[in-house]
């Protein structure tokens, strides 16, 4: 492993030199053009489609050539972060100094777990200079019609997006699903909420290999904001597609630190902040006409995964774990495959949770670790998506209630948890997710009548 504080001063400029569009009549493929001097040029790329009977060149498009300016800066931080250089020398556009401070704190949160596993003491002011050295974009700004309506919904394949997609099932007609990389839990989700493939708006990524040599030969690599990703991607797409929102799925327990008592947030582009700052951030200088929010928002992972419960038409089909992800499956070994497990155990049976997962990890003794991570008897919860340590404390010490109601006898991992001074037979507090209601949200009304109707 290459040191932080060496490979600075050996590589002193990261250089985001530009982009090339190449459009043709069903697509429009993206080129980015990164370098760090002396180590390496990177050239990740984005193939996005065009609507059927699509008329508006976007090449020439001013709006157009803002958001995949952006979506360039958001795209260089995992470049960067291979040497972590001092100075960022931007040429492929222009930025105010307000917007490159705005850049420094999505990078710097962002990359908080990264600082974090890698042992890197660092503060936002010091650790980037961004310079902005390009010109302003070419061609004339054309925002979607305010007529423009419909939503955009994100699928990456686990319970979250399912619910979107149920909760969201009355507007279907008007609506388009959005996948990067397409894989068959996503493709399966969208087959299973009933959407057809003319509503089905799938992107290409593609990472340069030059990056993936570079992390292989040992130098800086670690968590980076793909939510962030995420959300550039997919104002992209929705605005290509005439669609007025762009509807998330992040809940309101993606908000808590990672490790306790710090900032460092694994989910920190899924947090509220970032929803908040990234809205604020595109009205103000990119324009689309998009709306960008989380639907789920005003919910905690304990309420998802009750209504999720009730959405059996994806429990064969939803994936979530990294682990597995490459082969479509759980691997039923790691803290994501846990956390799900356990936070969908007050609502199902033990044998409905087997299934989902072909394992039983309740009773397995290797998952205490990551047990005792999620529930909060350690400092650090996992490195995952997952949710927060009291909800979990509330979904397990539920379903020991109702294990010992049916007189059933309970696997390691509750017996131990039922001897830890952590559970509280009957607590009133357990049953406070049921109703919990977050009101920092972004929510349109619609959808916020539709939250309160469905989940509360």
């Amino acid at each position: 492993m290459y040191s932080y504080t060496e490979l600075r001063k050996e590589h002193p400029e990261f250089i985001y030199r530009g982009y090339e569009i190449e459009e043709s009549a069903d697509k429009v493929g993206i080129v980015y053009d990164f370098e760090i001097p002396g180590l390496a040029s990177f050239h990740p790329t984005w193939e996005f489609p065009k609507k059927r009977g699509e008329q508006r060149c976007f090449k020439e498009n001013g709006t157009f050539q803002k958001l995949v300016f952006s979506l360039g800066m958001v795209e260089l931080i995992s470049y960067w972060k291979t040497a972590c250089p001092p100075v960022v020398k931007v040429e492929a556009g222009s930025l105010t100094e307000e917007q490159c401070e705005w850049w420094k704190d999505l990078y710097f949160n962002g990359l908080g777990e990264f600082y974090y596993t890698n042992g890197i003491q660092e503060n936002q002011e010091d650790f980037m200079e961004i310079r902005s050295l390009g010109g302003d974009v070419e061609g004339a700004e054309q925002p979607l019609s305010r007529e423009a309506e419909g939503f955009l919904i994100p699928v990456g394949g686990g319970k979250d997006s399912a619910v979107t997609l149920s909760l969201l099932e009355g507007e279907k007609e008007k609506n388009c699903c959005y996948i990067i990389n397409p894989r068959g839990a996503t493709l399966k989700t969208v087959e299973r909420a009933g959407y057809g493939e003319d509503q089905l708006v799938t992107v290409k990524r593609t990472l340069d290999k030059n990056m993936l040599e570079l992390n292989r030969q040992g130098y800086l690599n670690g968590h980076t904001p793909y939510s962030a990703i995420v959300a550039f991607s997919s104002t992209i797409a929705a605005y290509m597609s005439g669609l007025r929102y762009i509807a998330l799925s992040n809940e309101s327990s993606a908000n808590e630190s990672t490790v306790e008592g710090s900032t460092v947030n694994h989910q920190y582009s899924k947090s509220f902040r970032f929803e908040k700052a990234f809205h604020d951030y595109e009205a103000a200088h990119i324009g689309s006409g998009t709306y960008y929010f989380s639907m789920l928002r005003p919910l905690s992972e304990f309420q998802i995964a009750r209504y999720f419960a009730r959405c059996r038409q994806f429990h064969d089909i939803f994936r979530s774990c990294n682990a597995g992800s490459k082969e479509d499956k759980w691997c039923g070994h790691c803290p994501k495959c846990l956390f799900v497990c356990l936070i969908l155990s007050p609502f199902l049976t033990r044998e409905e949770i087997i299934a989902i997962f072909g394992r039983d990890m309740l009773d397995d003794p290797d998952m205490l670790e990551d047990f005792r991570k999620l529930t909060g008897m350690e400092k650090e919860k996992p490195f995952e998506c997952v949710g927060s340590r009291d909800e979990v404390n509330a979904a397990v010490s539920l379903t020991i209630d109702k294990l010992e109601e049916e007189g059933q006898a309970l696997p390691e991992l509750f017996a131990y948890y039922r001897n830890s001074g952590l559970y509280r037979k009957d607590d009133p507090e357990n049953r406070r997710f049921f109703t919990y209601f977050d009101g920092e949200n972004l929510l349109p009304p619609s959808c916020l009548a539709l939250i309160k109707e469905k989940c509360l």
